[in-house]
């Protein structure tokens, strides 16, 4: 089994745990993970200013993918959303194909239809399956409850994400957290945005979306919040500590990689997991399953 490889821009930056777990995962599942140096954005950091430069990078990325045949899979939200949104757009919109064509044919390239966009996390509930995963697991997790967020473009837009979870009641993500036996935890701010979208317009005003969660987990006895996006790691993790001075109050909320958890079921340690690279280390979980 092989699937593409889509690193984006934040992961290899910012996030090499998630990338370094996600591989290992990866390796004990039997799926090959092929990279491209070539790939590059998504676009996505440019939807906002210039839609159409937008569209033509993503379709540089979907024309790149093409040439290998394979699923093209990322890490990161919003790189699986914006490239698959794009890809179901152009598909419909034969005018804007042209003109993307027109833009790309400087480059020696040609977006055409035919590339399957996943997250990684759909990847592996599709194509290994949550039964398949379950029997892989060698290490239980029981004694521990996680606190899954999905976040915005994990779920959406739901139209060219092939209907695998209900953006208005998701499961997978606590489905998956489950076949590690650990138990998956509702609650109230499960669906909310982590403010990353609007951070560089209004910084108080992500911080205050991110906070809110944190402080509602933080009164709770849930061992990590669970991520599937780089960047909503960057709101609950990298800046956990900064929100919490500035709402002039204190928590300290462990944030984990739903690989991480993956990997720990599949016997794999916190050191080959990434878990030293953690900001806010969920320190339970470290100590016991330490090589």
């Amino acid at each position: 089994m092989k699937a593409l490889m889509f690193l984006g821009c934040t992961v290899p930056v910012r996030n090499l745990n998630y990338e370094l777990s996600a591989r290992k995962v990866a390796a004990a599942l039997g799926v090959e993970l092929v990279d491209d140096a070539a790939l590059a954005c998504c676009g996505f950091p440019l939807k906002g200013s210039d839609q159409q430069a937008a569209l033509v990078i993503a379709a540089r990325a979907l024309a790149q993918a093409a040439d290998h045949g394979l699923p093209l899979i990322s890490l990161c939200s919003a790189c699986a959303a914006t490239l698959a949104e794009a890809d179901h757009y152009l598909q419909h919109n034969p005018a804007a194909q042209a003109q993307v064509n027109d833009a790309l044919k400087e480059l020696g390239l040609a977006y055409r239809p035919g590339v399957r966009v996943t997250h990684f996390v759909r990847f592996l509930l599709q194509e290994v399956g949550l039964d398949a995963l379950k029997k892989k697991m060698v290490r239980s997790l029981e004694d521990y409850s996680f606190a899954p967020h999905y976040g915005c473009h994990y779920l959406k837009p739901s139209e060219a994400l092939e209907g695998l979870d209900d953006p208005e009641d998701p499961r997978t993500l606590g489905q998956l957290i489950a076949v590690t036996g650990a138990k998956a935890m509702d609650y109230p701010s499960m669906k909310e945005c982590c403010g990353g979208g609007v951070l560089g317009a209004d910084e108080d005003l992500a911080g205050r979306m991110a906070g809110s969660k944190l402080a509602e987990i933080n009164a709770t006895d849930i061992t990590a919040l669970v991520l599937v996006c780089p960047f909503c790691n960057v709101m609950y993790e990298g800046q956990q500590k900064s929100i919490a001075k500035k709402l002039e109050t204190k928590f300290k909320v462990p944030v984990v990689y739903l690989t991480q958890l993956l990997g720990l079921g599949l016997g794999l340690s916190p050191d080959e997991l990434g878990f030293k690279l953690n900001r806010v280390k969920p320190k339970e979980l470290i100590k016991a399953f330490k090589a």
